[in-house]
């Protein structure tokens, strides 16, 4: 069933020249389930010294790694659009750039596509598996956001936030992503349930990290999740791609 099936695994960056090495060697190293890897990486006008490090992994690994450096931060939406303009593979898979969200899980992610059940897989961090224990209001936030949009879409996620997301080709060739930030999320979850597309959850392993760390999402992102819910619900217009 993967004989000559591609996967582009899209990592949008932004700020991680620490932590991106770590994380492409072991995006480089994972088990795609036969699955031929092209990996896509977006440097998103990174402030540090991000974009020098992209370039010097991306020759360390040859033509598997294929890569584009952002002038302006405009928000991890933008960058995975970016992303989605290049792949070329027949299943799409969003990694972020730091270590919370382990490339391990990648065989579990992709079995439901690959076996027929599935044309969208996402990772939950709630259901049985281990993960780091953190901020309480950021897990109130997410399961407010959550049931917000699980009322509007009529899917029963239990983590809609969460940065895996593994879906079918044709979800980017038949409708356009316009949200540049965070908003992505409420976007692509908006998207795949109107299209009636075939959804699954498989518990991943997260290991969270604090603002100290380098944690990004904050609470302005929730009001604009929250905002988006409503607008991409009701007001957007799925399939606007010519």
């Amino acid at each position: 069933m993967t004989k000559n099936k591609k996967i582009s695994i899209i990592i949008p960056v932004y700020n991680e020249e620490q932590l991106f090495p770590i994380i492409l060697k072991r995006v480089v190293n994972a088990d795609t389930l036969g699955l031929e890897k092209e990996i896509i990486v977006i440097d998103d006008g990174s402030k540090d010294g991000s974009p020098d490090v992209i370039k010097a992994e991306a020759r360390k690994y040859g033509n598997i790694i294929k890569f584009r450096i952002k002038d302006k931060n405009e928000g991890k939406g933008s960058a995975l659009k970016k992303g989605f303009d290049i792949a070329i593979g027949d299943i799409i898979l969003i990694q972020d750039a730091d270590l919370e969200y382990s490339p391990e899980d990648y065989p579990e992610l992709l079995g439901p596509i690959l076996d027929g059940r599935a044309d969208v897989v996402y990772g939950s961090r709630f259901l049985s598996k281990a993960h780091r224990v953190l901020y309480y209001r950021h897990y109130i936030g997410n399961q407010l956001i959550t049931t917000l949009s699980n009322f509007f879409t009529n899917i029963n996620l239990t983590d809609m936030e969460a940065c895996y997301k593994v879906f079918k080709r044709r979800i980017i060739d038949r409708h356009e992503f316009r949200s540049k930030r965070f908003g992505f999320e409420v976007e692509f979850t908006a998207t795949v349930s109107h299209m009636q597309q075939r959804i699954y959850e498989v518990p991943i392993s997260y290991s969270g990290r604090t603002y100290e760390e380098g944690k990004k999402i904050g609470f302005r992102d929730a009001i604009e999740a929250i905002v988006l819910i409503f607008w991409c619900n009701l007001f957007m217009k799925i399939y606007n791609r010519p």
